[in-house]
């Protein structure tokens, strides 16, 4: 029976610190709307290092017990690379993959960071400048983003992280692509004057996640003909597009990735298009929820 025929779906998620994502919800509510049976595990990992033989058994495990799809995120996207049969374009550029399809018993790499954030930007920021541009961030979300960039037009990309090494790997990954590629240095000296010289700036590093509080750049270096991106969507505002917003730029959340990109996992694992905008409306449900969870809790510590 081919993919899109078929009525039952099992997927999962495999990384650290997975237990309150929006995907499995995003998926299962996609799959109700087109009448189709879908279970999604989270498999959490313990913290620290999760060495390549266990991931190797999870994925073995999974194609046994008859996994459709994975998703993958922190830490493993690269570690799961070399366990995949075949690799997407992407991934094979990229050094890392989100989501692995498995037909048959052989498994695909995907990389749907990449093409979420693409329709992203394209929904969200679709005329602004793309001359020069700062990303924060060189790990694997911060790869894919720094492809996504490339192949939106953007003609000069900044490159910050304190993991010099990482944000070299990042250069050479796009080593054959018409965009210069500088790498900053990270201090604040260097930073101001990249920012300064920017038409548009992207946080996809972890800083203004909840476990990571605050804003990878000062508010001062804000000026309303910067446009300002951030791939964090938990929260939704972080502290940088706050501070970004009050200063006149333009600014774009971390909704359309985590959508988007949860869209393409979807339509990669079934075969079937996703209704985007009711998965877009999704989110803003889910969000609503938690942010109200969030606030009656601190009332009642509060009384």
């Amino acid at each position: 029976m081919s993919a899109p025929d078929r009525r039952s779906w099992l997927a999962g998620l495999i990384g650290q610190g997975v237990g309150p994502s929006l995907t499995p919800e995003m998926h299962e509510r996609e799959a109700e709307r087109q009448g189709l049976r879908y279970v999604y595990k989270v498999i959490e990992q313990a913290g620290g290092a999760v060495d390549a033989a266990h991931l190797e058994h999870l994925l073995g495990a999974a194609i046994e017990l008859g996994y459709d799809g994975l998703n993958i995120t922190h830490p493993v996207k690269q570690a799961m690379v070399p366990l995949v049969d075949e690799t997407a374009p992407a991934v094979r550029a990229i050094g890392a993959l989100n989501t692995i399809v498995i037909r048959d018993g052989r498994t695909t790499g995907h990389n749907t960071d990449v093409t979420g954030f693409k329709r992203s930007f394209t929904d969200g920021l679709p005329d602004v400048d793309r001359d020069r541009v700062v990303l924060l961030g060189a790990g694997g979300a911060g790869t894919a983003v720094a492809h996504a960039l490339v192949d939106l037009g953007v003609r000069r990309l900044l490159v910050v992280d304190l993991d010099h090494e990482r944000a070299d790997q990042l250069a050479a990954s796009l080593d054959d692509r018409s965009t210069d590629i500088e790498i900053v240095q990270p201090t604040a000296g260097w930073l101001r004057a990249a920012v300064g010289m920017a038409t548009g700036l992207v946080n996809a590093s972890p800083m203004g996640m909840a476990a990571h509080p605050g804003s990878p750049v000062p508010a001062e270096v804000l000026r309303p003909s910067l446009w300002v991106a951030d791939i964090v969507y938990r929260p939704l505002h972080t502290t940088l597009l706050d501070a970004a917003a009050a200063a006149g730029c333009t600014v774009l959340t971390g909704a359309g990735m985590a959508v988007h990109q949860a869209a393409d996992a979807f339509e990669l694992i079934t075969g079937r298009p996703a209704d985007r905008a009711a998965m877009l409306r999704d989110f803003d449900e889910l969000v609503a929820t938690e942010t109200s969870r969030s606030r009656n809790t601190t009332e009642k510590r509060n009384r």
